[in-house]
């Protein structure tokens, strides 16, 4: 069973608000140490938290994280990109491609970077931070992109796990933090997402479902398309 006590910690996207929330709970429940990674990273006033530059998308980067960090027990991948406005059809390459590797193939990327080190560890541990978009594609390429790792999280949950490496992903709306300054929506506080995520995996659950609309969206799933996307039965009257 996973354990934060005594536990390394390595976490994405450190700066943010999720981010830094994730630093400071990891330490609260007994982490050894804490690595705080960020493109840029920031200083800290912790002698057991470890800045280490990490650009999520760069394969180079990541490989440099893995040779820097070879006693992680616990890789939170947090780090994430959206759009400024909904669709899939509507942004540039650029725009799609950023959403495609920060999302999807930079959490895939660093759980295989760093994969044999916590499958020689007992009680490790992968947390992935999903979305409730995952299951609802009103975000497009955003939506496209957690869908993506959802599935992978499924596929790494699986293949990780006869090397006792648990895995465990994180559905959430939208979440109290700068990406989110202009939503109107509720808003979770990103200090309960942490403690609901490190909770589900120091009790060894596969899923958390950390709001409402999380839990509403996974259930509707078995639903005709229609009545999760009204806007289609309505092309089929016309």
């Amino acid at each position: 069973m996973p354990s934060l006590t005594g536990a390394v910690v390595l976490i994405t996207g450190a700066n943010g608000g999720i981010g830094t929330h994730f630093v400071h709970e990891a330490l609260a429940r007994g982490a050894a140490k804490v690595y705080a990674t960020a493109r840029t990273p920031r200083t800290w006033d912790d002698e057991r938290i470890v800045p280490l530059a990490l650009d999520v998308t760069d394969s180079a980067s990541i490989a440099a994280a893995a040779a820097a960090a070879p006693d992680v027990t616990v890789l939170i991948n947090n780090a994430g990109a959206s759009v400024p406005t909904p669709g899939i059809l509507s942004h540039s390459d650029d725009e799609i491609r950023a959403n495609v590797e920060t999302n999807f193939l930079g959490p895939l990327f660093l759980a295989r970077a760093f994969a044999p080190i916590l499958s020689a560890t007992p009680g490790s541990a992968i947390i992935d931070i999903h979305s409730a978009l995952s299951w609802y594609a009103v975000a497009g390429i955003y939506s496209a992109t957690k869908a993506a790792l959802w599935s992978a999280t499924n596929s790494l949950r699986v293949e990780l796990a006869p090397a006792g490496v648990h895995v465990v992903g994180v559905h959430v709306g939208y979440v109290d933090t700068a990406m989110a300054a202009n939503v109107t929506d509720p808003k979770l506080d990103p200090a309960d997402l942490v403690t609901q995520a490190l909770d589900a995996t120091e009790a060894g659950e596969y899923e958390v479902l950390a709001d409402d609309i999380s839990v509403q969206l996974k259930s509707a799933l078995s639903a005709p398309l229609e009545a999760l996307y009204p806007q289609l039965a309505r092309t089929t009257e016309d």
